[in-house]
């Protein structure tokens, strides 16, 4: 930001925003390869800052993320203040790195904080757009109410224990049976997580931020803090509330978080793909396919072992990918036509082969059609998902169910290519082209997506090994 309003302040929009993208990307694999070089294993205060492999894995995967959102916003133009936008994204960035760094409530809660500030502003940021603000507010509020049950929990949490170390929690809250205010405590902490991955009824967010908040803005906000948002809800449920998971055997019940968050699954996946069959807006049936996936995801936390949280990471990182990848072709598309409507994708690939082609790579993999990598992402999910079914814990019926949306998901996301690949443009339609940077770009999230879909070993080997050495 320095460097903005010192030296660059006299400077065009886009030479301002190069040389901050660059600077800031420049910081961001600097420490990609401090934590690939020095991958030494810390664990300070107990707990309140950890270091080991998985967190290295999964900071890696938040630094590559954040600097891809920075290169697609080097040719914006809805701000002036590029410094404060940049600067936004990296306290976002360190926000989630610290989030996924720790095992004790107050460093948790007040990691989310600093990665829902910034992404409160980076939602508004654009001045010129009323829509954007409007969402901004809606982010902002149902932020803060979320950000109360939370805490609330967290208190609850500490008053039961005596502790703010997630295993020390796990250890005093064990028992035969579930304490009332421990009941609660389930319930506000899903609450207060459930807003962050956007799962139902928590989602209300969601549809207005991904459409109206800038696109580099809302990119970062599907991708970078999904990843840093169901790996700190897997830490809290699989280690902070360890024993009081109760068990789901259809259609018995016994009390605990897993039935609170099966609940959640059910509907997040009945909602987001019946929704987002009526959308018009193409960033709008994003949104409703991002709230049917933390659906899919939360299966991964419930069934809350190792496997699973391999396949959760594994499914969430190219997730991940594959929706920043559609952000940047709606992005080209918002540019030229102004509007991100499903009609002014009508007779893409006729215009422009080459993104009208990764788009559709995008598309097929958020859909799971092998072999892009969305495909063994569900696949490897629901399998460690069934293999977790037993004795008092089914989970079957949650994967069938699954399995049944996904079919649906298939409508809505297949509409999206038959606007690209059949339906004709109409013939006043605005002429596409973009710069050849960001479809280089665009080409090579394609390509990583089409990659670890057909060689997804070393990803997962990684994840395992990962895991099995953080002894998580």
């Amino acid at each position: 930001m320095a460097i903005d309003l010192l030296v660059l302040r006299p400077r065009n929009t886009s030479t301002r925003f190069k040389v901050a993208v660059a600077v800031s990307s420049l910081g961001c694999a600097v420490a990609i390869l401090r934590i690939l070089f020095s991958p030494e294993a810390v664990n300070i205060l107990d707990g309140a800052l950890i270091a080991n492999s998985l967190t290295n894995l999964v900071q890696i995967a938040l630094l590559i993320l954040a600097i891809i959102t920075l290169l697609l916003s080097v040719d914006s133009t809805f701000t002036e203040h590029i410094g404060e936008f940049i600067l936004l994204i990296l306290f976002a960035t360190v926000g989630m790195m610290f989030l996924v760094s720790t095992q004790d409530l107050l460093v948790i809660f007040i990691s989310l904080e600093l990665l829902s500030l910034s992404l409160y502003i980076l939602a508004a940021f654009n001045k010129r757009s009323a829509q954007s603000w409007e969402a901004a507010l809606k982010y902002f509020l149902f932020g803060g109410m979320s950000a109360a049950f939370l805490l609330f929990g967290f208190s609850l949490l500490y008053g039961l224990s005596n502790s703010t170390k997630l295993i020390g929690i796990a250890a005093a809250i064990h028992g035969p049976t579930l304490n009332p205010l421990l009941i609660i405590a389930i319930v506000t902490t899903a609450i207060g997580l459930g807003f962050k991955v956007a799962a139902v009824p928590f989602h209300f967010w969601a549809p207005d931020v991904y459409q109206c908040a800038p696109s580099p803005s809302a990119a970062f906000i599907a991708s970078g803090s999904k990843i840093a948002s169901f790996y700190i809800f897997f830490q809290v449920m699989a280690l902070g509330f360890a024993g009081s998971q109760g068990a789901l055997m259809f259609p018995h019940l016994i009390r605990g978080w897993v039935p609170v968050l099966a609940l959640m699954s059910v509907a997040s996946m009945l909602l987001g793909n019946l929704v987002a069959i009526v959308q018009s807006s193409l960033r709008r049936l994003l949104a409703y396919s991002a709230i049917a996936h933390a659906g899919y995801m939360l299966l991964a936390i419930i069934a809350h072992t190792e496997q699973s949280l391999a396949a959760l990471l594994y499914y969430v990182f190219t997730y991940a990918l594959a929706t920043i990848g559609a952000f940047a072709v709606i992005s080209v598309i918002e540019e030229k036509r102004g509007s991100d409507q499903l009609s002014n994708f009508n007779g893409l690939s006729r215009q422009t082969p080459v993104l009208s082609f990764c788009m559709a790579i995008f598309i097929l993999s958020l859909a799971g059609i092998p072999p892009l990598a969305g495909f063994f992402g569900k696949f490897y999910l629901f399998v460690t998902v069934l293999a977790t079914s037993s004795g008092l814990t089914s989970l079957w019926w949650l994967v069938a169910f699954a399995l049944a949306m996904s079919a649906v998901s298939l409508y809505y996301y297949l509409q999206v290519l038959k606007r690209i690949y059949v339906t004709p443009s109409a013939t006043d339609a605005v002429v596409i082209n973009t710069s050849a940077f960001k479809q280089i770009l665009i080409i090579l999230l394609a390509a990583a997506v089409v990659l670890l879909g057909c060689t997804p070993q070393p990803l997962l080997h990684w994840l395992i090994t990962a895991i099995q050495v953080s002894g998580l």
